[in-house]
């Protein structure tokens, strides 16, 4: 059986433009406004090349020279970086923050339940949610408590073990 992905429902406003950007960003190699206007309309989402442009430069996103020396947009990391680099930048940032903040992790079928101090949760969320971390399809934050929410039961098992890691560093 395979697994099909789940399906992301947006509404029509900017902002949820912006954050379906920043996804197509971040999991296609994207050469052209045209090629990202066309991966757009297949979730459905309309844009003029004119909102685009302006919502490209509004993300910083910026053109960066891939190993194979095509020229591709790029948002959230430096344009001289390489991406191992960054990838571990992200990490060590992450283990910081999860070290003095995440009290305990554990995996519950396809949700990582993740403890910390009173009124942390909410930050410790933000940082995760920042990261495109495969597998997570986001989190829901109260006070002392996040709730990871996973595409399925092992890949939450994956993730606590992992996020148990860097809170362990």
């Amino acid at each position: 059986m395979s697994q099909t992905r789940p399906s992301l429902h947006r509404p029509a406003t900017r902002a949820a433009r912006l954050s379906a950007i920043e996804e197509v960003l971040l999991t296609h190699i994207i050469t052209s406004q045209s090629q990202l206007s066309s991966i757009l309309a297949d979730e459905g989402i309309a844009v003029t090349q004119a909102t685009l442009s302006r919502d490209l430069d509004e993300m910083n996103a910026f053109k960066k020279r891939l190993p194979d020396g095509t020229m591709a947009y790029a948002v959230g990391h430096d344009a001289s970086g390489d991406e191992q680099q960054d990838s571990a930048k992200a990490e060590a940032q992450m283990s910081r923050v999860l070290s003095g903040l995440v009290t305990s992790v554990a995996a519950a079928r396809n949700l990582i339940v993740i403890h910390t101090p009173s009124g942390a949760a909410q930050y410790v969320a933000s940082v995760i949610d920042k990261q495109p971390i495969a597998g997570l399809l986001g989190t829901i934050a109260g006070d002392d408590t996040v709730m990871a929410i996973c595409k399925d039961d092992e890949t939450a098992v994956a993730r606590a073990d992992w996020l148990l890691a860097l809170a362990s560093k």
